[in-house]
């Protein structure tokens, strides 16, 4: 199943976010694609917001992974592997203890570990211009 979404503004991403968890109901691992400053974080931001998650969000490029807890889904963790030299940093960091929890992960910079990725995530690439952001989810 493909879907595509369009925001002109950060007020379209609650709607957006709703329909990704909807449309995706049986997915919990999410990659998301895209250039520095395209939106990830901040659609993840939406997404986490979504599953009920009262704290704010923030990227986890230095800690490489937060979690959050969320009442009505339970641990959600978010993962930014942009400065991640290889591979190995993932798996000496237990990924697959995430990947595999059946907790939602929500992964930046998936590229960086390709050969870890499940085969059943779901690819969220964006696409920025100057006046809107492309959203175009995919799963296998």
């Amino acid at each position: 199943m493909e879907k595509e979404y369009t925001s002109t503004s950060l007020h379209d991403l609650p709607d957006i976010a709703k329909s990704i968890i909807s449309d995706f109901k049986n997915s919990k691992i999410f990659l998301f694609y895209g250039s520095m400053g395209a939106g990830k974080t901040t659609l993840i931001k939406s997404l986490v917001n979504e599953l009920g998650i009262e704290d704010v969000a923030n990227s986890p490029t230095f800690a490489i992974v937060n979690e959050y807890l969320s009442e009505k889904k339970g641990t959600i963790f978010h993962f930014d592997f942009y400065r991640l030299e290889d591979e190995m940093e993932a798996l000496d960091m237990g990924y697959e203890d995430y990947f595999y929890s059946n907790s939602y992960c929500f992964v930046e910079w998936p590229e960086k570990i390709p050969n870890l990725l499940p085969k059943n995530a779901i690819e969220v690439i964006l696409e920025a211009s100057l006046n809107e952001r492309k959203i175009i989810v995919k799963s296998n």
